[in-house]
């Protein structure tokens, strides 16, 4: 077994309540601007909510274990890059696709489904592609990673934080118009507080390791939003449909992979730097795309 495989990250159990308190701090924060309305535009546009969730549960997660398959990385990073593709999007995803110029009430119909979703979908596809990748099958038997206890994790730090949200959202509307702003300030802060403790923690890991894995998340980053594209063109959708189905599948849920990785494998090497570097990278490379996209008329 590589290296890498043997490593794993130094991470106490107080940086982990940390991680998963900040994970589930985001969550509130995004469900802080739904509203109902917001499943109510799921029936609007049932043709790109099909397609959008195609794109992120089915399309990245098959594009992802092509990509390992070919590229054949070490066992630790190829099932960080699964486990990434098998979350859902990311908390910044509506904020880019509005900077896109995409439909952003399809974008945040897409964030709530997939989040709601991926409490199934999410340890399925983990699970099931991560035993079907040969090479990791040791690290899959020895963790003996339990369905039900991904489910529970995934139930407690999205799932709960969003509905509390909601209720919050709709409960008082005059307080969450106050707190929206500070909440997710605070919850973004603490989130960057954690990867640079974390990264000085673990300097000479990283170092040794970013050249390969940069390349690795930026190929598979560009696939992600790549898919994005042939799933909304597939669909024959409008051009601002596309642009959200793009920017949806291409930026993920990194933190929710991080608390997993840290929960379920100690923090195993390839997995910890592969799912730290793409909530680094997803954004700043969401941002580049997002620019292009904006001169993509209909």
């Amino acid at each position: 077994m590589e290296l890498i495989d043997q490593v794993f990250l130094n991470f106490n159990k107080d940086g982990l309540w940390l991680l998963n308190i900040c994970l589930g701090l985001i969550m509130f924060g995004v469900a802080l601007d739904l509203h109902v309305s917001h499943f109510k535009d799921l029936l609007k546009s049932p043709k790109s909510i099909f397609f959008g969730l195609f794109s992120q549960f089915i399309l990245l997660p098959a594009i992802t274990f092509g990509l390992v398959s070919i590229w054949n990385p070490v066992p630790s990073m190829a099932l960080g890059m699964i486990l990434v593709a098998a979350c859902p999007g990311g908390n910044v995803s509506n904020f880019i696709s509005s900077i896109s110029g995409g439909n952003i009430a399809l974008s945040v119909s897409l964030t709530v489904l997939a989040t709601m979703l991926s409490l199934f979908l999410t340890p399925l596809n983990f699970t099931l592609w991560g035993k079907a990748y040969a090479p990791a099958a040791d690290i899959m038997s020895e963790i003996d990673v339990s369905y039900i206890e991904l489910l529970q994790t995934v139930f407690v730090l999205l799932i709960i934080p969003m509905a509390i949200g909601m209720f919050v959202a709709d409960r008082w509307p005059a307080f969450t118009e106050k707190i929206k702003k500070p909440i997710k300030a605070l919850s973004l802060i603490i989130f960057a507080a954690f990867v640079g403790v974390a990264f000085s923690n673990n300097y000479d890991i990283f170092t040794a390791f970013i050249g390969s894995i940069f390349i690795l998340v930026l190929v598979h980053n560009l696939l992600g939003f790549l898919g994005g594209y042939i799933s909304g063109s597939v669909g024959k959708l409008s051009v601002s449909d596309r642009k959200s189905i793009i920017i949806e599948t291409g930026i993920q849920n990194s933190g929710l992979a991080l608390v997993i990785t840290f929960n379920f494998f100690d923090g195993l090497g390839g997995m910890a730097i592969i799912a730290g570097w793409w909530g680094i990278w997803h954004i700043l490379a969401g941002l580049g795309i997002a620019s292009l996209l904006k001169k993509w008329k209909d």
